[in-house]
Formats: C-alpha cells, sequence, structure tokens
C-alpha cells in the first residue's frame, strides 16, 4: 500500500469531508492537495456554491497536511476569504506550511477551481499536541 492510500484511508474518518466528496489527490512534506466535484448538494440558493464547501475543503487539506505524517496537529483558528466565483465543477485546496514551531503551525491554504481560477485563499493554525 502506497503513503497515499495509507493517508486516504486513514482520512476517510473524517466524515463529514469524506460525505460531501472530498478526496485526498496529493501528499508531500507538510503538504497536501485535496478537492471536490461539485454536485447540486453543494450549492447555496443563489446558485453559488456555498462558502461551508470552500471551508470545509480548506480545513480538510490542512488537517491532511498537518498530520499524515504525524498524528498530532488540532486546529486553533482558521479565516477564509473569498475572492472569485467557481466557474469549473471541481474544487481543489493546496495546503503548504508556512511556520512549524514548537507549539503552533500556521498553513495558507489556496482553494482554485478546475479552471485555475483562485476562489478563496484561507490561513489555518494549528497546535500540535505531544
Amino acid at each position: 500500500m502506497t503513503d497515499l492510500e495509507k493517508v486516504r484511508q486513514q482520512f476517510a474518518q473524517d466524515r463529514f469531508a469524506t460525505e460531501n466528496g472530498m478526496v485526498v489527490d496529493e501528499i508531500g512534506d507538510h503538504y497536501a492537495k485535496c478537492s471536490v466535484e461539485l454536485t447540486e448538494r453543494h450549492f447555496n440558493a443563489m446558485g453559488g456554491v456555498m462558502g461551508g464547501v470552500h471551508y470545509t475543503l480548506a480545513d480538510y487539506a490542512f488537517a491532511v497536511a498537518s498530520n499524515w505524517q504525524k498524528m498530532r496537529t488540532v486546529g486553533l483558528s482558521c479565516s477564509i476569504s473569498y475572492v472569485g466565483p467557481v466557474r469549473g465543477k471541481k474544487l481543489i485546496a493546496e495546503a503548504h506550511l508556512i511556520k512549524d514551531g514548537r507549539s503552533t503551525c500556521s498553513y495558507n491554504v489556496q482553494i482554485r477551481d478546475d479552471l485555475d481560477n483562485i476562489v478563496a485563499v484561507a490561513q489555518c493554525v494549528g497546535f500540535n499536541k505531544a
């Protein structure tokens, strides 16, 4: 079994994300790329993608990036900015480590659609448990 297969199996336990279609696409050193194929369930009353979809995908990518090598990080805070409309049929989030301190860490997460439009950016701060 590859590392990616193990990570997918491990993070299948994040049921809210996975039951809403989110998957782990790539992993690297303090890095994760996750995505979701958009379906009718992901849209709001105005016909746009619900903000919670962006947020959940960002949180999922942060969780995978910060925990796949060693399960120790829990979220302290996450802020998200919605910077453009979704024009594609899929969202892709990439989480990159910015700082890994003794007790806290910080990740930037960029969310694009499958047409390569930036639709949201998030900064997630985590607490590294012992």
